[in-house]
């Protein structure tokens, strides 16, 4: 994306809201001379941010605003984004699992050692496979049911809400760990957070929302 001066982002404003609008107008609104405003004006429309039409003016082209917001959007990271993990020990019971699930209205549970590393991942069908048998749930640790190391889809935080969401598309699940990776140990990783897709979903609207770059 090309960064715009001030000026720039100005001329995007009045174009916007004033559209068709010709350079003398433009002129006129920002008390310059046209001679001043011109090569502005070529850098919009050369970048797309603006068309214009002979003997109309200029217009602001929404789709190019769209798609650079659509861009602002894909290159977020990760950590500004995530969300406190909901976490139980590795030897929790299934039962005690089930209630902290209801109880904080999430879809996946992470297991951890006492370290705080990632042990496990825990989802609903999980404990609902479990529950359906004729087990003790108090007596049956989530150790036993829990997906485990290396079968578990992570992310990092400095990787994009893009790379997130194709993550979770292709894997058919709806959130992921964020963790940062244990130097020298492997597949040993520090739980920092969660990333869901109601998570995407909410950044980009807010970004999708907003009224410029």
């Amino acid at each position: 994306m090309i960064k715009l001066t001030k000026r720039q982002d100005e001329i995007l404003q009045i174009v916007k809201l004033s559209g068709p609008i010709t350079g003398k107008e433009i002129a006129e609104k920002l008390s310059l001379s046209r001679a001043a405003l011109r090569p502005d004006l070529a850098i919009l429309t050369m970048s797309g941010s603006l068309d214009a039409r002979p003997r109309v003016g200029y217009f602001f082209n929404e789709k190019i605003q769209v798609k650079r917001q659509a861009e602002k959007f894909l290159h977020q990271k990760v950590n500004a984004y995530k969300a406190l993990p909901i976490v139980v020990g590795k030897s929790t019971s299934v039962y005690d699992a089930i209630v902290q699930l209801f109880l904080e209205d999430v879809g996946t549970l992470y297991a951890v050692d006492a370290d705080g590393h990632l042990a496990g991942v825990i989802s609903r069908k999980d404990l609902l496979r479990a529950s359906l048998g004729n087990r003790n749930l108090n007596e049956l640790p989530v150790s036993v049911i829990m997906t485990r190391m290396p079968n578990i889809i992570t992310i990092n935080p400095e990787e994009t809400l893009l790379e997130a969401a194709k993550k979770m598309i292709y894997n058919h699940i709806d959130s992921l760990p964020v963790v940062k990776e244990m130097a020298g140990q492997i597949n040993t990783y520090l739980l920092v957070g969660r990333i869901t897709k109601t998570t995407i979903t909410r950044a980009y609207l807010e970004i999708m929302d907003e009224k410029s770059d």
